[in-house]
């Protein structure tokens, strides 16, 4: 018998097989593809019809795997089509490279047994009232946002909507922003539910992601808590999704396949006709836009837990002051600090910059290093000893032969946050100081800073936009932005919204225990406006007004925005293909195409990039005129071409 087979590669359909075992839809098996043996699933429709005659294959074996789901191939077909790839790179994306698990024995899966036992937490009024309107119709597919200033104790009750899908033996999925968040959190988990959650993200070994993809597949394994890529694990019986901090730009992943996970999870959801939680302090614009139109429902939490209170704002006018010579941080915000630590608060001085500083150059040859690789400066990273390239890895030494004569006399030009670290040491000389980054953040020891940080031992953080994503630190009662004008600039079209998102999460790290707590915002700018709006207890008020804009310049989410963007080494041959491309599809679409212009950051990874925009109605009519056209094009030899459908950032 004929079956239809998807593999896990760049065909967009699947090859047809025969086979003397009886296969369903789903079943896993491994057939000869080419001179090699591959993993690939009975899919639910065959190629289309090629009218050359090739001598069919046979399937070599049927995997001791349990079948995909029918509504988890749909969900695949689906996310294929609206992000514009192959259903086999679908594919790919479920299957541990390229192959399957196959079962094993329930005791594999004990560590992971999850039996609820009581516990003594109580909801506050506030908190029940959001949970009845969570669980008012958890048996079928619906958005509901839980928005809550920060701190206000949103994870107890999505802890609580999960527990009786968990024990009507279905499974759940939380998906965070952040793999550093997961250690913190896996804790929490416990705590609350007694007993252990799967942690899955790119650090986790082999040998633990076959164990958890068999449990999963399985059924054995009820709770996932993960990174973007947890959403493709093949559940057998998934009850619920929570989508943490949704409002994160980390779910959007821009490298390979390009997707957003949020948005593919309440897809997901969707197939699986079950409910699906968003957890946010500040939506992201396009989940305001879809509670205003009574798509997805909403409760508030208003309260922080226990009532403390929210922190107070304070703006330190730099034109006041005058900062000392390769200073960033002026006397009065030290004086702040010291009336903070002195109370025995802990003191988090901010900048959302890695390394010690971002620019390089010579005093002698006026040289600005950059990498050879990227049209970016190099980044120096002091306790590395080395310049760095944020976008392509490339490190190279500092020590440099000038032009003139000699070496190098290197000049460091603005701070990061291995910078402020130095001020902020020779200011307290005997506090204990932690620099928190994915450079310090996201090593084998970081528990255990963590739990210093926890307990009050380290005095003193100085820390990246890292730190606004959900860590609990009780004694946190004073932050001090050190550059707010650095965040404010730039021309992003989503840097409004990512700037309020960016300082009510920060914000909501100080005085979760009670005591009172304020930030401190370093500027140069009179116009404090910008500030209040960004701190305003109720952020609807600016995402209206951001909606607002939005609406009137036919921009997201009033408009499908869809980024084409073409790479190559050689630049003139890629300007060149880009306008021939461009001609070649704009009448032949749903859309309006714009552009070719060069990307911000023109060169990245030895390649020249140039971008095209499609701006068109909220269809999939779009997709489907894209994906149409892109294979009747040539494309010139060592020209590539990849799609970022609703893209977030332009770079």
């Amino acid at each position: 018998m004929k079956y239809p087979i998807l593999l896990p590669n760049i065909f967009n359909y699947p090859f047809t097989y025969e086979s003397s075992i009886n296969l369903r839809v789903g079943d896993y098996v491994i057939v000869p593809f080419g001179k090699s043996q591959i993993t690939g699933i009975v899919w639910d429709e065959f190629e289309k019809s090629n009218s050359k005659k090739f001598k069919i294959k046979s399937v070599l074996k049927k995997l001791n795997v349990t079948p995909l789901k029918k509504n988890t191939i749909n969900f695949l077909n689906w996310f294929a089509e609206y992000n514009i790839i192959p259903k086999g790179m679908a594919l790919k994306l479920m299957l541990l490279s390229s192959k399957a698990v196959e079962d094993k024995d329930k005791k594999f899966y004990k560590t992971f047994e999850s039996e609820i036992k009581k516990t003594s937490i109580k909801l506050s009024s506030d908190q029940n009232k959001s949970l009845e309107k969570m669980n008012a119709s958890n048996k079928r597919f619906r958005v509901h946002v839980l928005q809550g200033i920060t701190g206000s104790g949103k994870t107890l009750v999505y802890f609580e909507a999960l527990k009786p899908i968990i024990k009507q033996g279905f499974q759940g999925l939380i998906l965070l922003p952040e793999i550093g968040l997961t250690g913190q959190f896996e804790q929490k988990f416990f705590e609350y539910f007694k007993f252990k959650p799967a942690i899955w993200h790119s650090g986790i070994s082999k040998k633990k992601k076959e164990l958890i993809w068999s449990g999963v597949s399985k059924g054995d394994i009820k709770v996932i808590i993960g990174a973007r890529s947890s959403l493709f694990l093949p559940f057998k019986k998934l009850g619920m999704i929570v989508v943490d901090e949704e409002h994160d730009q980390s779910f959007k992943q821009d490298e390979g396949v390009i997707y957003n996970a949020r948005d593919m999870a309440i897809s997901r959801a969707s197939f699986e006709n079950i409910p699906i939680n968003l957890i946010t302090a500040v939506p992201s614009i396009e989940t305001f836009e879809n509670i205003k139109k009574g798509k997805y429902g909403v409760s508030i939490l208003t309260q922080r837990y226990k009532n403390s209170a929210l922190p107070n704002y304070e703006i330190i006018n730099l034109n006041n002051t005058k900062l000392e010579k390769q200073s960033w941080l002026s006397s009065k915000i030290i004086e702040k600090a010291n009336f903070h630590l002195e109370k025995n608060d802990q003191v988090l001085f901010f900048l959302n910059r890695r390394g010690f500083s971002p620019n390089v150059l010579c005093n002698k040859c006026f040289t600005s290093f950059s990498c050879p690789n990227c049209s970016i400066n190099l980044v120096y990273h002091k306790k590395k000893n080395n310049l760095l390239c944020h976008y392509c890895g490339y490190k190279t030494n500092l020590k440099r032969n000038c032009s003139k004569k000699g070496e190098c006399d290197l000049i460091f030009s603005g701070p990061g946050v291995e910078r402020i670290s130095e001020e902020v040491k020779k200011k307290f000389p005997n506090k204990k100081i932690q620099i928190f980054s994915s450079d310090t953040m996201n090593k084998k020891d970081s528990i255990n800073k963590l739990n210093k940080i926890i307990n009050n031992e380290t005095q003193i953080l100085v820390g990246t936009q890292l730190i606004s994503k959900g860590f609990h630190f009780p004694s946190l009662n004073c932050i001090i932005v050190v550059d707010i004008d650095l965040s404010s600039q730039g021309h992003d079209l989503r840097g409004a919204e990512k700037n309020l998102q960016l300082y009510h999460q920060l914000s909501g790290r100080a005085g979760r225990a009670g005591k009172p707590a304020t930030v401190y915002f370093q500027t140069y700018n009179s116009n404090t406006k910008m500030i209040s709006d960004i701190t305003n207890k109720n952020p609807d008020i600016f995402l209206e007004k951001e909606l607002e804009i939005r609406r009137k310049n036919k921009l997201p989410p009033f408009q499908r925005f869809i980024s084409i963007i073409l790479t190559g080494s050689n630049e003139s041959k890629l300007e060149k293909e880009a306008f021939y491309f461009k001609n070649f599809i704009e009448n032949k679409i749903e859309g309006k195409v714009l552009g070719p212009v060069n990307a911000p950051i023109f060169r990245l990874k030895k390649k020249y990039r140039v971008r095209l925009l499609v701006r068109g109605p909220k269809s999939m009519k779009v997709q489907h005129s894209i994906a149409k056209i892109i294979p009747k094009y040539k494309f010139s030899s060592g020209i590539k071409l990849s799609v970022d459908v609703d893209p977030i950032n332009f770079n």
